[in-house]
């Protein structure tokens, strides 16, 4: 089977993978939302075109290429401030996970990432501190080539507004 074929397939399975999957079906059909193919240094993308890019590698694993999916569909609700942060990134694979744990009953087959990504599930989206420990998680389950120590730890605006407020005080 190409991949083409087993992409179709796997974007008819979300509808059958419970309430997330379904969401996530629905918001592509809504906007439209294309969903290719393409290499990535991680496991998928989206763009600023609303698209969403997978890694062709991820296709023979099917609960955690779905889980990939969940995961951009969120970026894409965030809009582009939201999806460039720490707070946006720890958001999605929150979502990512819990989905994946509801189809597959783990996180991870990986016993380290397994305990990571337990302590990322534990973390606050609203909390300074635990968003720097979840940049420092997210670094060590995606390697070097996954660059969240380059975004600000909340969307840009708000960012801009902690360091010209709350910094005096």
């Amino acid at each position: 089977m190409d991949d083409v074929s087993s992409l179709d397939k796997l974007l008819a399975r979300l509808d059958e993978t419970g309430p997330e999957g379904r969401a996530a079906r629905d918001f592509l059909r809504a906007r439209r939302v294309r969903v290719g193919l393409r290499p990535q240094p991680t496991g998928a993308r989206w763009t600023v075109f609303g698209h969403i890019e997978l890694d062709p590698s991820n296709l023979a694993d099917e609960a955690y290429a779905l889980s990939l999916i969940v995961h951009e569909v969120r970026h894409l609700k965030q809009g582009i401030l939201g999806a460039l942060s720490v707070r946006g990134e720890l958001e999605a694979w929150q979502e990512q996970f819990a989905y994946l744990k509801s189809l597959t009953g783990r996180y991870s087959s990986n016993q380290r990432h397994q305990a990571i990504i337990e302590e990322l599930m534990s973390l606050s989206l609203d909390d300074r501190s635990d968003l720097q420990r979840a940049r420092q998680l997210m670094q060590e389950v995606g390697g070097k080539k996954y660059r969240i120590d380059l975004l600000p730890l909340y969307p840009l605006g708000q960012e801009i507004w902690f360091w010209t407020t709350k910094r005096r005080l």
